[in-house]
């Protein structure tokens, strides 16, 4: 266990045994190990007990980690003015489809900027797996925007399967998407897999490595135009390109807008990261023991985005771009959305709002760390990446 992580309390406790027991309970049922892919999906969204399935707070100052729509209202704006050309393109029947809602404050700034913008959707769906964050975004959603503007929200419980038109965002969605990892022993690719050690506490093991996770791996490999040394240990989302098509849906018109930490591929597998980018968030703490409390912890991988684009074209889209979150922030008009901001407010408010642009910008913050990668099917999207694109890297 991290020594320097707060202890949970109590109650948190004995959610965490419980789902402890589930996850025994289902090693022992599959012989013994189960895949880490497996064991992550269950401690983020087993019904009840999963971290995204139950009831405590998640995002911002009282949970484990704030995203960049908890900030403030900059992030959302900007995105909305990105977006806003997409709508006009499409026309008044246009929708939006966000993953995973947070809060519900980017849809709330969003929808605002938009309607400033007079770019209104007439949708905006939110999909979103927590019972208890869909709660929070509809309190928020009623309480924050005009009946109006409210009433273009829905909530949806699965991709929009019929023909739409219209855009698709997510803010760090794919991170958050359970991943399998590998390991290379003796020039093979094995997969890692969880089992309960001696003591009760779950461990990594490794079996052999399936056809699927195998091919992706030599894929990379073959990208890299080098093999991956012994003992290297790392992630591959080998169901990206199914997730990619899944979350499109019926889309026939329109963007697909993703926002995320990640690297482009040549420096997802470095040499010097050879333990992979899986971790843990407590309590604004990052962590590397992916199995402590589970259920009471976030657990994430960076993004590959040239999977990620790999993934995108293979859907039948084309790409649009992709970018820093600094340069997509910038080039997208951040600075305007600051000056409006500041003059509707005071010199404390002022204070904040720069301080939430630095947040998001800085290389040594947000700005660098994200990732922005576009893609485009009938519409030009192309201008939003239009300063600091990096599609050359990928």
């Amino acid at each position: 266990m991290h020594a320097s992580l707060p202890f949970p309390p109590d109650d948190a406790l004995r959610h965490s045994q419980q789902l402890t027991q589930l996850l025994t309970q289902e090693i022992t049922a599959q012989g013994g190990a189960i895949p880490f892919s497996r064991f992550m999906e269950l401690v983020l969204y087993a019904p009840g007990w999963g971290y995204y399935s139950a009831g405590s707070s998640k995002i911002g100052a009282a949970g484990d980690f704030t995203t960049a729509p908890e900030m403030g209202s900059l992030f959302a704006a900007t995105v909305a003015r990105a977006i806003a050309p997409v709508i006009g393109q499409i026309g008044a029947h246009a929708q939006v489809m966000e993953l995973g809602g947070g809060t519900g404050s980017f849809a709330v700034e969003a929808l605002r900027a938009l309607a400033a913008l007079d770019a209104l959707p007439a949708r905006y769906a939110i999909l979103e797996p927590s019972a208890d964050l869909r709660q929070r975004q509809a309190q928020r959603v009623a309480a924050q925007l005009p009946a109006e503007v409210a009433a273009l929200v829905e909530w949806i419980d699965g991709p929009i399967n019929e023909d739409w038109d219209g855009i698709v965002f997510a803010n760090e969605v794919i991170d958050a998407l359970p991943t399998p990892r590998f390991v290379i022993a003796d020039g093979l690719v094995w997969e890692e897999t969880v089992r309960v050690g001696a003591d009760g506490r779950f461990i990594a093991d490794k079996a052999p490595a399936d056809v699927l996770l195998e091919r992706a791996v030599r894929h990379i490999e073959r990208d890299l135009g080098q093999e991956l040394p012994e003992g290297f240990r790392s992630e591959a989302l080998m169901q990206l390109p199914y997730w990619v098509q899944a979350v499109a849906g019926g889309l026939k018109r329109g963007a697909m807008l993703f926002v995320d930490y990640g690297y482009v591929r040549r420096e997802y597998y470095l040499d010097d990261r050879d333990q992979g980018t899986i971790r843990a968030f407590y309590r604004h703490q990052v962590h590397n023991d992916v199995f402590a409390w589970p259920g009471l912890q976030d657990i994430t991988a960076s993004v590959d985005f040239t999977a990620m684009a790999e993934a995108g074209t293979g859907a039948g889209f084309e790409l649009a771009g992709y970018t820093n979150q600094a340069s997509f922030l910038l080039g997208n008009g951040i600075d305007q959305v600051l000056g409006a901001a500041e003059s509707r407010t005071d010199e404390v408010g002022q204070v904040a709002l720069r301080e939430q642009l630095k947040r998001l910008t800085l290389p040594s913050e947000m700005g660098e760390r994200f990732g922005v990668i576009g893609f485009q099917r009938d519409v030009d999207f192309e201008p939003a990446f239009a300063l600091g694109d990096l599609t050359w890297r990928l």
